[in-house]
Order: structure tokens, then sequence, then C-alpha cells
């Protein structure tokens, strides 16, 4: 199995349908013990079963993320160190340490990215099939925010570094340019390339 078909694999199972962000309600349920939505009960399914996590479930632990207080910085020191032992191709290393920061933060798109690349380089098939589960279903979150046509129903993303992720996987490449309007909660990215125009929401939340 190799990295350059991941994203092609990623891509099919899109739905391709959008439903409106309740921040409030999405904060509320995951904090709620007796809700199903609770965020206990869906990182125990996310970590062990990610497959059997729907589309709403998925939602609450992508954007759920804002709301919690043990986030991985991609500024923190223990992911650059992961981050370099990436780039040093020492992969072993990457994925000792990205286990560290994974169960941490184990929604956190960038170090379940650089584990799968890290499984796929050391063919560690079962491991790297599990963690493409877990970026199917958080990237396919994104997907259903919009359909990223309009400001009004651009794709909402929690980071650049997301934004990134998500614009890989929707094939869109350096050969298309960014506009930028800053806005009091977020930052609008309107991405072309002649007759396509994509629209990224990145979130700052203050709520």
């Amino acid at each position: 199995m190799r990295l350059k078909f991941l994203f092609l694999i990623l891509v099919i199972p899109f739905l391709g349908f959008s439903q409106k962000l309740d921040f409030k309600e999405i904060e509320r349920n995951l904090n709620n013990p007796k809700s199903n939505y609770n965020y206990e009960k869906l990182i125990f399914k996310f970590k062990g079963m990610p497959k059997s996590l729907d589309s709403i479930e998925a939602r609450h632990l992508y954007y759920g993320r804002n709301f919690r207080n043990d986030k991985i910085s991609t500024l923190d020191n223990d992911f650059k160190e992961l981050a370099e032992a990436f780039k040093a191709g020492d992969f072993e290393e990457c994925i000792k340490k990205g286990k560290v920061l994974y169960i941490k933060d184990p929604t956190n798109l960038d170090v379940i990215l650089i584990l799968l690349r890290a499984y796929d380089q050391t063919k560690k098939v079962d491991d790297f099939v599990h963690h493409l589960s877990q970026l199917r279903l958080l990237t396919n979150a994104i997907k259903t925010s919009g359909d990223g046509k309009s400001e009004k129903t651009a794709f909402v993303v929690n980071s650049v570094g997301d934004e990134y992720i998500f614009l890989n996987i929707m094939n869109v490449g350096q050969d298309y340019s960014r506009h930028s309007t800053t806005y009091k909660d977020s930052v609008m990215d309107v991405w072309t390339k002649d007759s396509n125009t994509l629209y990224i929401k990145v979130l700052y939340m203050d709520f």
C-alpha cells in the first residue's frame, strides 16, 4: 500500500451533503454525560471502532475539539519533535512520538496524518487502515459542513493545518490562487483556478 493512493481512497466515500453547524449544541452534547454525543462515549468508539460512528457523531468529535483544553498545537515542542522525526525519515521514532500525541489528542488531523505516513513507510498495514478510517471520518465531517460553492455554504475547518489537509483531499494544489477575508470569528479563504472556486472558512472560535 503506497501513500500516493491515500487521497484517492479518502475522496471516494464522501457523501457530499451539508448540515447546518450548531456549535452551542455540539458543546452542550459533548459535556452532557447523558447525551448520546457525550465526548467520552464518542472518543471510545473513535479509538476502537471508528467505522461505527455516523456523520453526526463525527461532526461532534471534529468540531468539538474547539471546546477542549487538551489540544496539541503544531507550535508545541512535542509536535515539532514528531515533525522532525518524520522529516528525518526515522519512522519508528515517528510512530513512537506520534502515539504519545495521539493519546493526548486523538482527533488531531496533523498527528493522524503523520502516523498514517509512518505506518505506510513501515508497512504496518493494520495500523494504517485503522487510522485511515479515522481520517476519513473526520474529513468527512468537514465535507458535510457545506458545499464550498459560496461564503454561506463554505466548508468549515478548525485550523489552517486542517484546511491544507482537506485541500489535498479535494485535489486543490499550488496551481490555485487564494484570496482571504478576515472576520471576527474566522478567515474566509477563496481558492480559485480558471472557473473553479472553493470557499473554506477557517474558524477562530470565541463563543
